[in-house]
């Protein structure tokens, strides 16, 4: 990847003199499209492939595209991850650290707000499910039987949590809230709405859209819920300036989710 630009200071979002004009609406959605397409097909082989080593690692198979097609976009503009939430400058340069210092304090300072709230939801929402129609029930939960709390982790779950930070968390945030929110945002810089301290920008609500859709590659209509928390992880990344902080949130949520499955249904 190109090194940051440290010579020309820029906001979190907004191009610095002489950047190339973002991005358009249609190169996102092409490249999502790509992304997405690239993915389907993979888990399509996957179901012939007669090892089963391709289906166990469609995670890594999404991780690449997230990665490699929005890389290819900066690389081809002369642009650096710095230009877009993710600001590096080395191992041993202090900057580097501090902002991962700063951006883990803001995914833990909005998880001890957030996460409660969530669990409380979640186990309400579970007492809820018997009492609904069975078919409603698997359009909104892939759970099944009656709920029982006895709180515990999930299987290994210190790979679980590598793997969710490295394989899913951060290669989606660097796509949807890294490159394409904030190319998106670049498009009318200054423009959209301030909540909490954040503006959100043009394309801010079409960001989170397609991250939900995206998650259809597994035709599941509960899925779609994941448009949910995206919202949190976008609004997070205008707030803190970067994609650390969304990144953490998003690795943490999805250990969280985990933990109350295997806790309720375990």
């Amino acid at each position: 990847m190109p090194g940051p630009r440290a010579q020309v200071p820029a906001l979190p979002g907004v191009p610095g003199p002489g950047d190339a004009p973002p991005d358009p609406p249609r190169t996102l959605l092409a490249t999502w499209a790509k992304a997405i397409g690239g993915l389907a097909a993979a888990k399509l082989v996957s179901l012939a492939e007669p090892t089963g080593l391709l289906g166990a690692n469609l995670a890594g198979v999404a991780a690449f595209l997230f990665i490699a097609l929005p890389d290819a976009r900066l690389r081809a503009r002369g642009e650096g991850w710095d230009a877009y939430g993710l600001p590096w400058y080395g191992w041993r340069d202090r900057r580097s650290w501090r902002a991962l210092g700063r951006g883990a304090r803001d995914a833990l300072l909005v998880c001890a707000i957030v996460f409660p709230i969530f669990a409380a939801g979640f186990w309400a929402f579970t007492r809820a499910l018997p009492h609904l129609a069975p078919a409603l029930v698997r359009v909104l939960v892939p759970y099944a039987g009656t709920p029982r709390l006895a709180p515990r982790l999930p299987d290994r779950f210190l790979l679980l949590a590598l793997l969710q930070l490295l394989v899913v968390a951060l290669p989606e945030e660097l796509f949807y809230r890294g490159w394409m929110q904030t190319s998106w945002g670049r498009a009318r810089a200054g423009a959209g709405v301030v909540v909490l301290g954040a503006r959100l920008g043009p394309g801010f609500l079409a960001t989170q859209a397609l991250f939900a859709a995206g998650h259809l590659v597994v035709l599941q209509p509960w899925r779609l819920g994941t448009f949910f928390p995206a919202l949190l992880f976008g609004w997070l990344r205008e707030r803190s300036g970067g994609i650390v902080a969304p990144a953490l949130v998003h690795a943490l949520s999805n250990l969280l989710i985990a933990t109350l499955e295997a806790s309720f249904y375990g």
